[in-house]
C-alpha cells in the first residue's frame, strides 16, 4: 500500500513528534508499504523517510524543485517526483496514494488534511484518511470539528476520517 504522510517539515519540532514520525516510518517499511511524502528531509517528513529507508523501505517524494529554497530535500528516497506547483504535489498525492496520515503539522499540512477530507467528503476518492494525534497535538482542531457538526455545519465526519493515539492504532485502522 502506498501510505502518504501530510505532515510537518520544521527544524524546531519537539523530540517527542519526531521520534513517534521516525518510529512510524520503520512500522511501515516492516509491513511492505511505500511512504509518499513531500520529500522533505527535516522535521515529520524527514524523519518518518529516515524511518522507512532505515529499514530498506521504499519511498516516493514529490515536491516543486524551489520548495528546496525553504526546506532541504530528502536524497535518499525511491523515487522523487518534481512538480512545478503545491497544486499539482497534492493531485500527485492523491493519485499516487492508497491512504493518508496526518501527523503534526502547521499550515500547510492543514490545508492538505482539509483537502483530502473534502475530496472524500464530495465522493472524488474512498481512500482512509487518519489523523495521528501524538501527545493530543491535534485535540483542539478536531473539538472544533466536532463543534461544527453540533452546530449543523458537517455532518457524518466520523465516516471520512479517523483519528489515531499511537502507531498501533493507525495499523488498525488501515486494516480495517
Amino acid at each position: 500500500m502506498n501510505i502518504c504522510l501530510y505532515g510537518s517539515g520544521s527544524r524546531k519540532i519537539d523530540k517527542i513528534y519526531t521520534d513517534e514520525a521516525y518510529k512510524l516510518g520503520c512500522k511501515m517499511a516492516e509491513e511492505g508499504h511505500t511512504l509518499v511524502f513531500g520529500g522533505g528531509d527535516t522535521g515529520m517528513m524527514g524523519s518518518c523517510a529516515r524511518g522507512v529507508h532505515d529499514n530498506d523501505g521504499k519511498s516516493i517524494g514529490i515536491a516543486p524543485e524551489w520548495i528546496g529554497e525553504f526546506e532541504p530535500l530528502c536524497t535518499e528516497c525511491s523515487e522523487f517526483i518534481y512538480v512545478d506547483s503545491m497544486d499539482e504535489r497534492k493531485l500527485e498525492f492523491l493519485n499516487r496514494s492508497d491512504a493518508f496520515i496526518i501527523s503534526p503539522g502547521g499550515i500547510g499540512t492543514l490545508d492538505e488534511f482539509f483537502e483530502i477530507i473534502t475530496l472524500k467528503k464530495l465522493k472524488k476518492h474512498d481512500k482512509k484518511i487518519i489523523v495521528f494525534n501524538i501527545n493530543n497535538f491535534y485535540d483542539t482542531m478536531l473539538k472544533m470539528i466536532d463543534e461544527m457538526g453540533q452546530k449543523g455545519f458537517l455532518y457524518k465526519q466520523e465516516e471520512i476520517f479517523k483519528v489515531a493515539e499511537d502507531i498501533d492504532e493507525i495499523f488498525k485502522h488501515l486494516r480495517k
